[in-house]
């Protein structure tokens, strides 16, 4: 494929085309095939293992990485804004960070939206911290397309995944590690001495809110440790937007 632009919106049938291409290519070769030719592209992270594989190897492919947009919920593990800030000192990327709109701090949030929402409504507490405050980055900085962490052997809804994708808004999804499994990513980090969340050391395999998350053994799924006990698999930002936004606009009313 010529180094050109992509027209946007692109159709089923592009689309099919891109991903056949795609798909017989490395994780490199994909992000390498993204800067030349997806325009307004950013990669929306929350330094899990397989989002900073990516942007490791973004370092290497350009002196201009995308950017970062870093959703902190307001209730991350105090390890995981250490590495971002050793993401910072290392790669030299910006990094957008948006919060929950109005709220800069937890006392902020739960005075608007009372203590626990997660528990009380989940669903909208994935809307307030991160659906929107994501929908607000992409409108503020003219985000066309993401990179995302995702990979097919996530399972669940992640198990039927395509290099790349277009979500209910036209936003472009970029998926290059889809077809990576885990001890693949590790590897990477390791190889590469990639900076990495400290918790992983302590028996946490995939790190999200500190309400949320839990240690797993040995020989568990990678994310079993998210949402444990529930049949809930995604945060939010992977589901139909306008689908999100109607279900919280009508918990608020």
């Amino acid at each position: 494929m010529a180094s050109a632009p992509l027209d946007l919106p692109i159709s089923k049938e592009k689309l099919d085309e891109i991903n056949a291409h795609l798909s017989t290519l490395t994780p490199e070769e994909i992000l390498k095939w993204a800067i030349d030719h997806i325009p307004d592209l950013y990669q929306t992270t929350a330094f899990g293992l397989t989002g900073l594989v990516a942007i490791d190897m973004l370092s290497k492919i350009t002196t201009s990485p995308p950017p970062l947009i870093f959703l902190d919920t307001l209730y991350h593990f105090p390890e995981t804004y250490e590495l971002v800030e050793d993401v910072k000192a290392k790669y030299n990327v910006p990094i957008h960070v948006y919060k929950p709109e109005g709220c800069n701090d937890v006392k902020e949030f739960e005075t608007r939206h009372g203590e626990k929402l997660w528990e009380t409504d989940e669903d909208t507490y994935d809307y307030v911290v991160k659906v929107e405050p994501a929908r607000r980055a992409y409108g503020d900085l003219g985000v066309k397309a993401v990179i995302t962490g995702r990979r097919a052997s996530q399972g669940a809804d992640r198990a039927s995944l395509q290099p790349l994708e277009v979500d209910s808004t036209g936003l472009l999804k970029l998926n290059p590690l889809f077809q990576w499994n885990f001890p693949l990513v590790e590897w990477y980090i390791n190889e590469n001495k990639v900076p990495r969340n400290k918790l992983l050391d302590q028996g946490y395999r995939s790190v999200g809110d500190w309400h949320s998350t839990t240690k797993v053994a040995e020989g568990m799924d990678e994310r079993a440790g998210r949402w444990a006990g529930k049949e809930k698999t995604e945060c939010g930002l992977h589901k139909d937007y306008f689908a999100m936004k109607a279900q919280a606009k009508s918990a608020t009313t």
